[in-house]
């Protein structure tokens, strides 16, 4: 089975990112990583999140899952309205122009839509 999946987070509470990251490390242990595509896209205040300051407890965590193709893609409108620099962010995170038109593109692409 592949699966093509984006998970979807729009809130800065920590625990919506750290169910995001639960349910994909239990995605990946009944679909080996080779057979997935999946993306989280954060929008509005959840980009706060993915800030190096911010991500202390869970960087390891996510730095596993980039390094298995996980892509992390964050909303530049959100960005800007936080105002949250690009060097902020966590290195391996990926600026998208809009979260919301990233979502679209995804899901008509075929990808399965998460919220945690």
């Amino acid at each position: 089975m592949k699966a093509e999946v984006v998970f979807h987070i729009d809130s800065d509470e920590e625990k919506k990112l750290l169910m995001t990251l639960n349910n994909i490390e239990n995605l990946l242990k009944e679909i080996p990583a080779k057979d997935t595509s999946i993306y989280v896209v954060a929008n509005g205040t959840s980009v706060k999140l993915l800030k190096k300051e911010n991500a202390a407890e869970y960087i390891d965590r996510m730095k596993k899952l980039s390094d298995i193709g996980v892509k992390f893609l964050l909303c530049n409108n959100s960005l800007r309205k936080q105002n949250i620099k690009p060097d902020e962010l966590l290195e391996f995170c990926e600026i998208v122009p809009a979260g919301v038109v990233e979502l679209i593109r995804l899901q008509k692409e075929g990808c399965a839509y998460i919220k945690p």
